[in-house]
Formats: structure tokens, C-alpha cells, sequence
């Protein structure tokens, strides 16, 4: 959400890119793929890469933290995830690192239909349960690379507040205010940091054949609250698929609470933020808000 420096990115530069860089792709087809990201540029080579670019300077560290991270996480995961194949070099024509990844089929889950949330709500434990149990030794804290997710909610508080402000002619600001204090009312977290994606959201899951098939985009990957990959329920999941997902996690009332935290700061920040500008994010950050607006008023009525 950086005004930072953005770059234009288009078929012809990318296609300059492989055929410099990675001739023995170069007779490939290339296609610009529809995302409702902010961070980067994805194209898709032939029928199994990937290239994904970054588009602002925001987002440049998170071609070294993916290439480093991710294919050490992918074999410990039981779950779909985007694997590094190559990493590009800078240009003159393009003044950054961007990577070429192994193809992951499937429809953004945004438009994708899924035949059962609560199949999905068992997918994205296994997920979570998967990515919190692998060693986090040397894995990156929070910070400037991913947002800040995974930090102690109160962190977030003088954002939080005033993305309530902004919106205080679409949303019911009183009720907003209430459910954010009640997370931030939660102890925080006091146990070693876990590995967390970051950004668990309908835009960074994949549906095949109507099943949640894979989770992409690990930009935000870093070490910190578990609290923050639980957000996924709000942000996606139903009420009742909801309570499924908890069944098969080993969390307490703290963690919970300061997920849904996660969940109303994520949508509150970002539907501020991308409300005249990314009709997809403001969107899948509208519904977060809205479900954990609904759940708030259904148990503190």
C-alpha cells in the first residue's frame, strides 16, 4: 500500500526477459494472467511455469525470501504450493529480481465454485497445522517485507483506527471499534514465532474441480503470531465451515480472538485503502469485514 515506485510491465518486455535470460524457454508461449494482486505481475510460460515480476519497489524482497523459503517449506506442506524453478536477474530495461515458477492449475478462488467450504476448512488446517509445525530457526520476523503480519495486533491499532474513520459512512464504526478492542483486548501472543503464508484470503487460494486445491502467493511468509493465518476463516470461510476448520486446530480462546483481530484489520486496512482502486481486493476485504461484523453482533448482542 506503498506509494513507492511502480513500474509498467508488459508482454514484450517479459518476453525480452526469457529470451535473455532463459533461452531454452524462449519458443514458449507467454500470457499475461488476471490477478486481483497489488504486488506483483504474472504471466504464464508454456503450459507449466509461471513468471511472476514485481511491479513496485514494495515488493522486491520477497523474490529472495520466496526462492530461499519456499522450496524448503513445499515438502513438509500437504498442500499445493507455488515452487521456485528459476530467478531472473536485473536489466536495464527491468531494474529488479523476479522468479519463474512451476504452474499450479486452477481457478483463483474468488471465481472458482467450490462444492464444499468444509472441505476447504480441512484443507486450510492441514495447511496451517503443517506450516506451524516446520523448524522456524532463521526464518524472517515481521517487519517492512510482509507487512508487518504476524506482529502484536496493537501494532496495528493507529492503522485500524483510522481505516474505522474512513469508513465510517459505509460501516458501522461503533461496532468496528468494539470488535477491534475486544482483539486487542486478547493476550498477546508469548510463544516462539510460527511460520505463517500471511495473507490467507480467496485471492491467494486456488480451486480445482471444486476443491480448494492450492495456496499461492507467499509473499507475506515471515515468522510470527499463528493468530494471523487463522484469519483465513473470516476471510473466506463460511460460519459453519468455520467452526470445522477450529475442530482440527489446537488453538485457545486468545488465539482465536486475536484472529478474528487479524481478520478485521486485514479487511478494515486494506478495503480503506483499495476502495476506489482494486474493485477485487476491496471486495474480499468487504466480506471480512462484514463476517467478522456479524459474528461480533451474534455473540456480544
Amino acid at each position: 500500500m506503498s506509494q513507492s515506485k511502480e513500474i509498467a510491465i508488459d508482454l514484450k518486455l517479459v518476453q525480452h526477459l526469457i529470451h535473455s535470460q532463459f533461452p531454452q524457454w524462449a519458443e514458449l508461449r507467454l500470457q499475461p494472467v488476471d490477478s486481483a494482486g497489488t504486488d506483483n505481475v504474472i504471466y504464464r510460460l508454456g503450459d507449466d511455469m509461471a513468471v511472476r515480476l514485481p511491479r513496485a519497489e514494495w515488493a522486491i524482497g520477497q523474490v529472495e525470501k520466496e526462492q530461499r523459503w519456499l522450496p524448503k517449506l513445499a515438502p513438509k506442506i500437504p498442500v499445493s504450493m507455488p515452487v521456485p524453478l528459476a530467478k531472473g536477474v536485473p536489466t536495464e530495461d527491468y531494474p529488479w529480481f523476479w522468479s519463474v515458477y512451476r504452474w499450479l492449475d486452477g481457478e483463483n478462488a474468488t471465481v472458482g465454485q467450490l462444492d464444499s467450504y468444509n472441505q476447504a476448512a480441512t484443507v486450510l488446517a492441514h495447511f496451517v497445522n503443517a506450516m506451524q509445525t516446520v523448524d522456524p530457526t532463521d526464518g524472517p520476523a515481521p517487519g517492512s517485507h510482509n507487512s508487518g503480519r504476524g506482529e502484536p495486533l496493537a501494532m496495528r491499532d493507529g492503522a485500524v483506527r483510522d481505516a474505522i474513520a474512513s469508513l465510517k459512512e459505509i460501516i458501522d464504526p461503533v461496532v468496528a471499534q468494539a470488535a477491534w478492542e475486544l482483539a486487542l483486548h486478547a493476550p498477546v501472543w508469548q510463544g516462539q514465532g510460527v511460520w505463517i503464508h500471511g495473507d490467507l484470503h480467496p485471492g491467494n487460494l486456488l480451486i480445482e474441480q471444486g476443491e480448494l486445491s492450492a495456496v499461492i502467493d507467499f509473499g507475506t511468509l515471515g515468522v510470527g503470531d499463528p493468530a494471523c493465518d487463522l484469519m483465513v476463516a473470516w476471510t473466506f470461510l463460511t460460519s459453519e465451515s468455520r467452526g470445522n476448520f477450529r475442530s482440527l486446530l489446537t488453538v485457545d480462546e486468545a488465539t482465536w480472538s486475536r484472529a478474528r483481530g487479524w481478520a478485521l484489520s486485514f479487511g478494515l486496512i486494506a478495503y480503506a485503502y483499495y476502495l476506489d482502486k482494486n474493485p477485487g481486493l476491496a471486495a474480499i476485504s468487504r466480506r471480512a469485514i462484514d463476517e467478522v461484523l456479524s459474528e461480533h453482533a451474534k455473540l456480544y448482542a
